[in-house]
C-alpha cells in the first residue's frame, strides 16, 4: 500500500494511491491509522508532499555498500557507521535542492529510507518488522569539499534541503532485491542493488535502537550504491526505487530569488 501527503492549497491531507487517484484518510495514518473518508483525489490535482517530517531525528548508514567504500577510500567497518541528519533538511518531491554558497561539490545519493513506526528502544532485529512502518526514496545531499575538510559529516549533509524524500510511503515492500538508480537531467549516474548492502536493514535498526530511542516518524537512510557526482544550479536529480517509485528534485542556488 502506498502512502502519500499531499495539499490541495490547504492544510497537508493523506492518503491511498489507488490508480490515479487518492482515497482520503481522516488523518496521520502513523498516529491514526488508516481509516478513510468518503473523499477521492485524483492525483493531477495535488501536489505531493515529504511523506512525513521526523519529529525526532533523521539516522543514516554511511559506507554501507562495498564499491561507495572503495571510492571513497575507506576500509570495511564490522558496525554500521551512523551519523545524523536534522529534520529542517527534509524536503518533499518536486521541491528545490537549494545549494548553499560554499566552495566544492554538493553530491547526490540516492538511498532507501526507513520509516519507523512505533518507539523502538533495544529491539531485536528478529523483531524490526514490528517497529516498521513503510519505506521511501531518500536523497542524502552532501557538500562533499565540507565533509572533507571538518572530518565529520554533520554541517556537509545538515544544510536545510539536503534530505529530499518521496513520493510515497511503501508500507509493505520486500527490500532484498530492489535497484537504486539516480539521475542528473536523465543522464545515469548511480546504480545499485540493495542486496550489496554490508549491513541488513534489520541490524541496522537493531543497532541504531541500542544508541537512539527511535520515534514513530524517524526515518533511516540505509546508504548509498557507489557513483555519486555533483550537480548545480538548474540541474534534476531523479532517485528511482523499485516498488516505491521516482524521487525528482530540481537544483537551484540558495541565493537565486
Amino acid at each position: 500500500m502506498k502512502v502519500a501527503r499531499f495539499s490541495t492549497g490547504g492544510d497537508p491531507r493523506f492518503g491511498i494511491v489507488d490508480g490515479d487517484e487518492l482515497v482520503v484518510l481522516r488523518g496521520d495514518p502513523l498516529f491514526s491509522g488508516f481509516d478513510t473518508t468518503d473523499e477521492r483525489v485524483p492525483l493531477d490535482d495535488v501536489r505531493l508532499l515529504a511523506p512525513v517530517i521526523p519529529r525526532s531525528k533523521i539516522v543514516c548508514v554511511g559506507l554501507n555498500y562495498a564499491e561507495h567504500q572503495t571510492e571513497m577510500g575507506e576500509e570495511s567497518r564490522s558496525e554500521p557507521l551512523l551519523f545524523l541528519k536534522p529534520n529542517t533538511a527534509i524536503v518533499g518531491p518536486g521541491e528545490f535542492i537549494q545549494l548553499p554558497p560554499i566552495a566544492g561539490p554538493i553530491e547526490h545519493e540516492g538511498e532507501l529510507a526507513v520509516v519507523i513506526g512505533k518507539i523502538a528502544k533495544s529491539i531485536s532485529a528478529e523483531d524490526y518488522a514490528d517497529y516498521v512502518f513503510g519505506y521511501t526514496i531518500a536523497n542524502d545531499v552532501t557538500a562533499r569539499a565540507v565533509q572533507n575538510a571538518d572530518g565529520q559529516w554533520a554541517r556537509a549533509k545538515g544544510f536545510d534541503t539536503f534530505c529530499p524524500i518521496g513520493p510515497v510511503i511503501e508500507t509493505e515492500l520486500d527490500f532484498s532485491e530492489l535497484e537504486i538508480t539516480t539521475q542528473v537531467d536523465h543522464e545515469s549516474r548511480q546504480h545499485g542493488n540493495t542486496r550489496d548492502m554490508l549491513h541488513s536493514i534489520p541490524d541496522i535498526i537493531a543497532y541504531a535502537s541500542n544508541i537512539w530511542t527511535l520515534l514513530p516518524g524517524d526515518l533511516i537512510l540505509t546508504g548509498t550504491p557507489a557513483g555519486e557526482k555533483g550537480f548545480t544550479d538548474g540541474q534534476v536529480v531523479s532517485v528511482t526505487i523499485d516498488g516505491i517509485g521516482t524521487l525528482t528534485n530540481p537544483a537551484r542556488n540558495r541565493d537565486r530569488v
